[in-house]
């Protein structure tokens, strides 16, 4: 039996997740047949997946994340998470970009004035990603409405 129960526990779970091929729904089928006892087993997980589908997680009320983004710690918190992950995130492109650039450089196929284009695409990416970060950070500062909520 214990190969068997641990069979039929399997093509329970697989049955409640609606899984089931047509073969394993009839082992299943005759296992129950043969194990009558497992059959309130497979009812009580159905009941379970169902009063947990109907579950749904309370939102807490507006005020909760107002408060929590008033305190510094919280702020201040997220901004470093920020930084950190900027940082590492301007590391690893620099470093693909410099890796991109030397292996196009060094590719003899290739002619030159391909060369200068891609070099000249990324420049120019690199200079409005750059300006477009220096802007919003001028503005994000002199902005008197940014306290104010949508």
């Amino acid at each position: 039996m214990n190969n068997n129960s641990e069979r039929l526990r399997e093509l329970i779970v697989k049955e409640v997740d609606e899984l089931t091929t047509s073969d394993e729904k009839l082992e299943l089928k005759s296992l129950l047949n043969k194990y009558p006892e497992f059959i309130q087993e497979l009812n009580e997980q159905k009941k379970m997946k169902e009063v947990s589908k109907k579950m749904k997680l309370k939102s807490p009320p507006q005020e909760v994340f107002d408060s929590y983004w008033m305190g510094v710690y919280n702020r201040i918190e997220r901004g470093i998470g920020w930084i950190i992950f900027s940082v590492g995130a301007v590391i690893l492109i620099t470093y693909g970009l410099f890796k991109f650039v030397e292996t196009l450089i060094s590719d003899s196929q290739l002619e030159t004035i391909v060369k200068i284009g891609i070099i000249g695409v990324i420049a120019g990416i690199v200079i409005i990603f750059v300006s477009v970060i220096r802007e919003k950070l001028t503005i994000r500062k002199t902005d008197k409405y940014k306290e104010v909520q949508r």
